[in-house]
């Protein structure tokens, strides 16, 4: 029988062949109790340590995700301790940046923030960028096109910095808990997940420390570097904040009203279609409304996709939706159903809304109900940026959807006030018209000309089907023309197509005197 001793020039020959040493040996086996092991993992360790592991150097790149939305308590939290540590000339690279985040203007004025790139921002912050805080421009894209810009290397991210309802000791990461310790919950990390998966360094910051493994989880050990456990990652109760709402308002109310028959009506309302809400009130609440007319044909939809609410999955445990696709849970309900229903899945935006990922859930979307700022007489849509000029909004996935359905519904109404929204051009251009099919008001519906058989279908349905040209006449005919907006000759933001093209910039807008 042939021994080591007798194979020792044999695996010294195939060592050398293979450029690998020999083995000499040598091994040291730890018989720690693996539980203490667990429990004291090199990966936990304080913010400011796992900055400095991290390798961060001024001019880098760091990202965060918005799924706490106003609630959010990460991205200050981060920003405040890099300029503690005198970080200066960072790229803040967000998936969308909310009111709470007005403390960055004070750190874009000190040099610690020196460019932006996100799908949407609002508040103080959103006034003073859109007046011309910074000296570069903010790159702003839809959330398909942030995961795809993040996975083909256009949007590098050096660190990302990720806020977790839940996480032990190794980084495996949830946006809930199952701990009776739980002190947060945001559901879905979707747009979390490309940042783990393509970022050179991952921190994860959590609230709610808990035993190894932490399973089912969103984020695994193997893209986490870096663990902090903090007081807490941000407020549960502001989640449903922003554009998410659920609406009592009677025109709100009317046109999601209006939108559900035109879903009722379109040819698309057939058992096993999909469908996904956008945020604003009237488009959510059409959900509600096409209940009722799935219980009396015995229609079922496939999945409910995007932003999930409490409507949903209201309808889902009925058995009237199949399956929840959430790549953003939009209340505490629908974060919660993630949590505990095997049928709901948490998806990446890649798999959500990238244009160049063959298996994006939007490629197989059927129907999607969206709202807008103002949409103009060639069916563009403008969802960033409002009447006066300031940026104070989302790109979302507002164009993803609309460019992959088969049927994209915008519900906008006439006028907010005595502003316009159907418009002879948009203020800033985010949803091509080619993508859009039916814009519902109150004063009818338009359907783009490019789908004569939809406009057809819905006449014949009963529904008031008027020329998009007739709606902006009407909004002049009571409001008058607006004057022109007082824009400045600086650019403040860039708006990128779903492609990486350029699509759009918007400009400053002068400050009104006071």
């Amino acid at each position: 029988m042939s021994t080591l001793n007798d194979r020792k020039k044999d695996i010294e020959a195939q060592a050398l062949n293979m450029n690998k040493p020999v083995f000499n040996g040598e091994l040291v086996k730890n018989a720690t109790p693996k539980s203490e092991l667990q429990a004291s993992s090199p990966k936990l360790m304080t913010l400011e340590q796992a900055i400095i592991h991290s390798g961060l150097k001024d001019g880098m790149t760091i990202s965060f995700h918005h799924h706490f939305r106003g609630g959010d308590k990460v991205v200050n939290m981060v920003v405040d301790k890099l300029a503690e540590m005198g970080f200066k000339n960072l790229h803040l690279a967000a998936s969308s940046l909310q009111d709470v985040h007005s403390p960055l203007i004070e750190h874009i004025k000190n040099g610690v923030i020196t460019r932006i790139s996100t799908s949407g921002m609002r508040g103080e912050l959103a006034k003073a960028v859109s007046e011309g805080l910074m000296d570069e421009p903010v790159i702003f894209r839809s959330h398909g096109g942030r995961g795809s810009a993040i996975a083909n290397g256009d949007l590098h991210i050096d660190v990302a910095f990720l806020g977790a309802s839940s996480s032990d000791a190794l980084g495996n990461a949830a946006g809930y808990s199952r701990s009776e310790n739980a002190k947060s919950i945001c559901g879905s990390l979707g747009y979390a997940l490309p940042d783990a998966q393509y970022a050179d360094k991952v921190v994860i910051l959590t609230d709610d420390l808990v035993p190894y493994p932490n399973v089912p989880n969103a984020i695994s050990e193997r893209q986490v570097d870096y663990v902090v456990e903090v007081d807490s990652v941000g407020d549960s109760s502001k989640i449903a904040s922003g554009a998410i709402r659920d609406t009592k308002n009677p025109r709100d109310i009317l046109l999601a009203k209006e939108a559900a028959k035109v879903i009722i009506n379109s040819g698309y309302f057939n058992d096993g279609f999909s469908i996904q809400t956008g945020s604003g009130g009237a488009s959510l609440a059409a959900v509600k409304y096409i209940r009722q007319e799935m219980i009396e044909r015995g229609i079922k939809a496939r999945y409910a996709l995007g932003g999930i609410t409490a409507h949903m999955v209201k309808m889902h445990e009925e058995g009237l939706i199949d399956r929840l696709i959430d790549v953003q849970s939009f209340d505490k309900v629908a974060a919660e159903s993630l949590r505990d229903d095997m049928f709901h899945k948490e998806v990446s935006a890649n798999e959500y809304a990238a244009a160049d990922e063959p298996g994006s859930a939007t490629h197989y979307l059927d129907i999607v109900i969206l709202s807008a700022l103002e949409a103009d007489v060639n069916f563009n849509v403008n969802v960033l940026v409002g009447s006066d000029g300031v940026i104070r909004g989302a790109i979302g996935g507002h164009p993803d959807t609309a460019a992959d359905s088969a049927l994209s519904i915008i519900v906008c109404p006439l006028l907010r006030g005595r502003i316009p929204c159907i418009v002879d051009e948009v203020t800033t251009l985010i949803t091509p018209g080619k993508s859009v099919d039916v814009i519902v008001t109150e004063y009818g519906v338009a359907v783009n000309p490019n789908r004569p058989e939809l406009a057809e279908r819905l006449r014949k349905a009963g529904l008031k089907v008027v020329a998009i040209t007739t709606l902006r006449d009407k909004a002049k005919s009571i409001i008058g023309q607006p004057d022109a907006l007082p824009f400045g000759d600086k650019t403040v933001g860039v708006v990128m197509n779903r492609d990486g093209s350029v699509m759009d910039v918007i400009k400053n807008i002068k400050p009104i005197e006071k």
